[in-house]
C-alpha cells in the first residue's frame, strides 16, 4: 500500500498546498482526510516538495495540518461493460445510485463504483492459449445492448504478449480474471473484464490515425448539404443563450449515422442538465425502435458542482469515447459546454497565480482545447476495422460575441464552425445556424458545386436585403429583388427544419441530394414577373408549397404529386424545364 503523506499548509478555494516528503508526480490522485470523510483530488503542479492540488469537492472546513494522501496513480477510469445507458459525474460516480445512497443533496467524499460488481456478463473467448497478441487486441467478446462489446488486451501492456489461460464460455463479473498473459521479460498479467486508463492520456492502441474524408450524415440538411461533418471529425457550435443549441444537439444525438452517443454536460445550468436527463430517455432510437439510452452515455457536472470537476467531466467522456473506438464502432462526444471548462480553467489559473492571457484565460488556453479536440479521429485498428470519434463542442460566449477567447481558439482547431444567431432565434429560423458565417473543411453530401452557387445566391440575397434597407424596396430593380426572394425561398424551405416533425425533422442523404437537386435548378432559372408584387405572391406560394413537400415521406405517391405541382408552377413563370 502507498504510504506517501503530506500535510496541508495553504487553502485557497478549490486550490490547496500541500507539503510532501517522498515522490510525487503531475495527474496524481490524493485523498484529503478531514474527518470520517476522503476528499479526491488531483495534483496540477509541483514545486519543490511543494505540490498544489485541485480539490474535486467543496473545501469547507480544511485547514492548514490536514492530512493528505497520495495514491500513487493517475486520475483514471474504470472501462468495461456496463457503461452503456448509466449517468455518471465528472469522476464517474453512477448518479443515479449516488441519489439513492445520499439522497437528494450528494454529500462530499462518497465515491461509487462504475461499474456494477455483481452482475455477471456471458463471456466469448475470441482467441485460445498459445496465441500471441498486443494490447488493444480482442480477447473475447460479451454483449452490451446491441453491440458485442470486446475484452482486450489492456492498453498499458507493452510488446508482444502470449495466452496462457483464456476463460471458457460462461458468466463472470467484471473483477474476475478471464485470461493470463505472459509478456517477454516473462511476468504473467492476468485480464480482467475491466480495465483502467488515466483520462489525460490518449488511447493509441491501433495502427494508423486517418484524415477524416467521408461525411457524417446527422439528417439536419444545413448542416450536411451546407456545413458538413466528417466521421472521426470534428466541429463547433457557438451561440448565445436560447438560440437552439440543446435541441440541435439532441437531433444530432438522435438521427446522427454513428453507433453510440456521449453527451458531457460539463458546468451547465442544472435545469438544462435535467431536461438533458429527462428527455433522453423519452427519445426514440430509429435504429431500434426503442429508447435511445441504450447506446447513450451521460457524464453531467452542473453548474452548482465545484469547478474542478468540469475539467474532469471532459477528459472522462473523450477517454470513455476512445475506448469504445477501439472496438470498431463509430461513437459522437458532443460536450455542452467548453466555454464552462474554460471558466473553470481560467479560475484555477488565477487561484495558481500564472500570468493571465486574454480576458484572464490561462495563457495556454489555445493548447489545452487543440488536445482535447485531436483526441477525435478516425482509426485503423489491428484487425483492419475502423473506428472513430467524432468531438462537437457548443460554446457559449458571453453576449453571443464570438470573438473571445474561448470560440477563437476552438475555430483554430476545429473542421466546422456552426455560429448560431441571436438573430435567426429571434425570427424562429431554426436550426439558427448562420448560413453567412458558418463555414466547414469537409466534404457535403450534396456536389460541391451545387452548394457553392447556392451560397452565392444566399450572399447576392443578403446584400440586396441590406440594400433594401436604405433605399427602400421601390429603389431596387425586379431583378435584383427575384434573387432577394429566392435566397428567402432557400432559406425558408432547405435550411429551416422542423425539429418536431416526423418526417421534416430527419432528412436522410438519399433525399437531400434529390430535393437540393430540384432546388438548385430552380435557383438557375430566369423568372417573368409583370412587377414585384407578383413575384413575392409567387414565391409565397412556392415557400408553402415545398414546406408541405416536405412534411410528405419520400416513397409516398403525394411526394410525386407535389413534386410535380412545384415543377408546373415553376415552368408558368420561368425557363424551368
Amino acid at each position: 500500500m502507498n504510504e506517501n503523506n503530506g500535510r496541508i499548509i495553504g487553502v485557497g478555494g478549490n486550490l490547496l498546498t500541500v507539503e510532501f516528503n517522498k515522490s510525487v508526480v503531475q495527474n496524481e490522485v490524493a485523498y484529503v482526510l478531514t474527518g470520517s470523510r476522503r476528499l479526491k483530488s488531483e495534483v496540477i503542479r509541483i514545486r519543490g516538495s511543494y505540490a498544489d492540488l485541485q480539490v474535486f469537492e467543496d473545501t469547507t472546513g480544511l485547514k492548514e495540518g490536514d492530512r493528505v494522501e497520495f495514491t500513487g496513480e493517475l486520475l483514471a477510469v474504470e472501462l468495461g461493460p456496463g457503461l452503456l445507458t448509466q449517468i455518471f459525474d465528472g469522476l464517474q460516480n453512477p448518479l443515479p445510485q449516488l441519489a439513492e445512497q445520499c439522497g437528494f443533496f450528494l454529500q462530499r467524499g462518497v465515491y461509487l463504483d462504475a461499474l456494477p460488481r455483481d452482475r455477471r456478463w456471458p463471456f466469448t473467448p475470441a482467441v485460445k492459449a498459445g496465441d500471441r497478441l498486443t494490447a488493444g487486441e480482442t480477447l473475447g467478446t460479451v454483449p452490451e445492448g446491441i453491440f458485442q462489446h470486446r475484452i482486450m488486451v489492456p492498453f498499458k501492456l507493452k510488446g508482444s504478449l502470449t495466452v496462457e489461460r483464456i476463460a471458457a464460455p460462461g458468466d463472470y463479473t467484471v473483477e474476475q480474471a478471464i485470461a493470463t498473459l505472459r509478456d517477454a521479460d516473462d511476468q504473467t498479467v492476468e485480464v480482467t473484464l475491466m480495465q483502467r486508463w488515466p483520462v489525460k492520456i490518449p488511447i493509441r492502441a491501433y495502427v494508423e490515425r486517418l484524415r477524416p474524408g467521408e461525411p457524417l450524415v446527422t439528417k439536419v440538411r444545413i448542416v450536411d448539404t451546407f456545413y458538413p461533418v466528417a466521421r472521426g471529425g470534428t466541429y463547433c457550435i457557438p451561440g448565445p443563450f436560447g438560440a437552439g443549441k440543446t435541441v440541435l444537439q439532441q437531433i444530432t444525438s438522435r438521427y446522427a449515422d454513428v453507433d453510440i452517443v456521449i453527451v458531457a454536460a460539463c458546468g451547465e445550468r442544472a435545469g438544462e442538465v435535467v431536461e438533458t436527463l429527462r428527455e433522453f430517455p423519452q427519445l426514440t432510437d430509429p435504429r431500434t425502435g426503442k429508447s435511445l439510452m441504450e447506446r447513450t452515455l451521460i457524464i453531467c457536472n452542473t453548474s452548482s458542482m465545484p469547478v474542478a470537476a468540469r475539467e474532469a467531466s471532459v477528459y472522462t467522456a473523450v477517454t470513455i469515447a476512445e475506448y469504445y473506438r477501439q472496438m470498431g464502432l463509430n461513437v459522437l462526444l458532443l460536450a455542452d459546454s467548453t466555454s464552462r471548462w474554460a471558466q473553470a480553467l481560467r479560475e484555477m489559473s488565477g487561484r495558481l497565480e500564472e500570468i493571465p492571457g486574454e480576458e484572464a484565460f490561462p495563457a495556454y488556453l489555445e493548447s489545452v482545447i487543440a488536445a482535447f479536440y485531436e483526441r477525435g479521429g478516425i482509426v485503423r485498428l489491428k484487425d483492419g476495422s475502423l473506428g472513430s470519434v467524432t468531438i462537437g463542442g457548443t460554446v457559449s460566449p458571453a453576449g453571443g460575441n464570438f470573438e473571445e477567447p474561448v470560440t477563437q481558439s476552438t475555430l483554430k482547431v476545429v473542421g466546422a464552425f456552426h455560429g448560431l444567431s441571436r438573430e435567426r432565434s429571434d425570427q424562429r429560423r431554426f436550426p439558427a445556424i448562420d448560413p453567412l458565417d458558418s463555414w466547414s473543411h469537409y466534404p457535403a453530401v450534396v456536389a460541391s458545386e451545387q452548394v457553392g452557387f447556392a451560397r452565392e445566391i444566399l450572399h447576392a440575397g443578403n446584400d440586396v436585403k441590406q440594400m433594401m434597407k436604405v433605399v427602400g424596396e421601390e429603389g431596387t430593380s425586379i431583378d435584383d429583388f427575384v434573387v432577394f426572394l429566392k435566397s428567402e425561398y432557400l432559406d425558408a424551405v432547405y435550411l429551416q427544419q422542423d425539429a418536431y416533425h416526423e418526417v421534416d425533422g430527419a432528412t436522410s442523404a438519399e433525399r437531400q441530394r434529390y430535393v437540393f437537386d430540384r432546388i438548385y435548378r430552380m435557383l438557375g432559372c430566369k423568372f417573368r414577373f409583370a412587377n414585384k408584387d407578383d413575384a413575392r405572391r409567387f414565391f409565397q406560394r412556392l415557400t408553402q408549397t415545398t414546406r408541405d413537400w416536405n412534411r410528405v415521406d419520400q416513397q409516398a405517391v403525394e411526394f410525386r404529386q407535389i413534386e410535380q405541382q412545384i415543377e408546373q408552377m415553376l415552368a408558368e413563370v420561368s425557363d424551368y424545364a
